[in-house]
Order: structure tokens, then C-alpha cells, then sequence
């Protein structure tokens, strides 16, 4: 199952798991947990059912600060989910291959259709010197920690796009979404992915694109199956819109 932005609403989803008819066998997060604490403990309702957990992070990942972003991350911290992380990373789950990709686009480093401002990571250091007077040495390092943790960076999408996965998750949307953005339709197909499942707007929908690839949203702390039926019901969904050109929407 797949549990979408769940922005510390563990309730919501220790609740849900109670109400299932049989135990999840395997979960994925779709990022925007928003740890408070280390994922190990957050995390306990799931991994008190014996499933294994897996994630990638989101953008708001880090609103907390650098020990947000350690609850997630820090394998130290984590010794029973940090082997869990997806991002950049093709896994078998459940007898599907499950390729990761964490984040969102940010301007500073890649906002497709434009080309990307920077590649890669080794990159940021450099590009943090332009940011002008008015940034401090302590604001710049943290804004480049941030966008090397959370932003999605081409050489991740290059690595990926070499491999080959059943589905794909990510935590922005493909273009299914009105917000969402073809750079990752076009992950998808180089993948030969038959399904992206995806968190961030927090809207759970299907839809499908004239070639057939299919993309599920996932509501906030919702739990979704892979066949889109809704497993428990989180925080209210927000409005989707009519379905952009080239897709048609299957239901909610």
C-alpha cells in the first residue's frame, strides 16, 4: 500500500492500519512525514504489523530544520527503516520492481520545460557564491543543504531513467496533475514504468494517458492499494480540476 503526505498526522494513520481486514505487508511513504521524531518510533504502528516499510522524502521534509530532516534519514537514528529509502533507487517489493524519487522541482536547480540551471550536487557550492549580499554565510549553507537533500536533480532522473521498474514513485506529480510535470511522464516511459504513483497535492485520483501509462494520486495520510481503491480515508482532499490534454481521469 502507499500512504500519501502524512505532515505528522501519525493518528491518522495508526487508525487506518487498525481498521484494515488483514495486516499491510509492505508500505510505502510518498514523503512530507514531517519526523518529529525518529522514523523508527513514528513509524511503530506500521512496523508493529510485521510490514516492511519503505520511503522517499518530500519537500517539506526539512521545514523543521536539520533535525527534521535527521529523524528521516540519519541511519544512525533509524536502524530499522533507514534501509527502507527508495530515492535514486529501483527495489523488488512485493514481486514488483519499485524505482523511488523523492522532492519537487525547485527553480535554483531544475524547472522543466527550462532546461536545468545545475546537474549535479557537485555543483552547489559554486552556485551558492551568486546568491548575492544579502545572503549570509550561514543562509546560503542552509539553502544548499536544503536543495541537495530535497530538490530533484538531473543526475538522479539520469540515473534512474538506466534502469527499469514496474512502478515509479514520486513525491512531485507527472503531468496527470494540473501542477503536475511532463520531465516525469517522460521518467516514467524511459523506465517502462506502467504506473506512477505520487504524493504532494494531496488528491487521490486515477488517470490514464492516450499511450496507457496510469498515474495514482494519493490524498494526505491516505493508504491506497496499488489499483487506486482507497484503504482508509485521511485528511480532507483538495480540488483537482479537469484532466490536462493527452489524459482522461478513471474516477476518484
Amino acid at each position: 500500500m502507499f500512504v500519501g503526505d502524512i505532515h505528522r498526522r501519525w493518528d491518522l494513520v495508526a487508525r487506518g492500519l487498525q481498521r484494515l481486514a488483514r495486516p499491510a505487508r509492505h508500505v510505502v511513504l510518498l514523503g512530507d512525514m514531517e519526523c518529529t521524531a525518529p522514523l523508527d518510533h513514528l513509524a511503530a504502528p506500521i512496523l508493529e504489523h510485521g510490514a516492511g516499510l519503505h520511503w522517499i522524502f518530500g519537500n517539506h521534509d526539512s521545514d523543521g530544520g536539520p533535525e527534521m530532516l535527521a529523524n528521516l534519514v540519519d541511519p544512525t537514528r533509524n536502524p530499522l527503516t533507514s534501509a527502507g529509502a527508495l530515492h535514486g533507487r529501483v527495489v523488488e517489493i512485493g514481486g514488483l520492481r519499485i524505482a523511488g524519487l523523492g522532492g519537487t522541482f525547485n527553480t535554483r536547480v531544475w524547472n522543466p520545460p527550462h532546461p536545468p540551471r545545475l546537474h549535479g550536487r557537485h555543483e552547489l557550492a559554486q552556485d551558492m557564491t551568486r546568491l548575492g549580499p544579502g545572503w549570509s554565510a550561514d543562509s546560503a549553507a542552509a539553502l544548499g543543504r536544503t536543495l541537495a537533500a530535497l530538490a530533484i536533480w538531473p543526475e538522479d532522473v539520469a540515473a534512474l531513467a538506466g534502469q527499469r521498474t514496474d512502478i515509479l514513485v514520486t513525491h512531485e506529480a507527472p503531468s496527470s496533475h494540473p501542477a503536475g510535470v511532463a520531465a516525469l511522464d517522460d521518467l516514467a516511459r524511459a523506465m517502462g514504468a506502467l504506473l506512477v504513483i505520487h504524493g504532494h497535492h494531496h488528491i487521490g485520483y486515477r488517470a490514464r494517458s492516450e499511450d496507457g501509462l496510469t498515474v495514482q494520486g494519493v490524498g494526505a495520510a491516505w493508504g491506497m492499494a496499488p489499483d487506486g481503491a482507497a484503504l482508509w480515508h485521511g485528511e480532507r482532499e483538495r480540488h483537482l480540476g479537469h484532466a490536462p490534454n493527452g489524459w482522461s481521469y478513471l474516477g476518484r
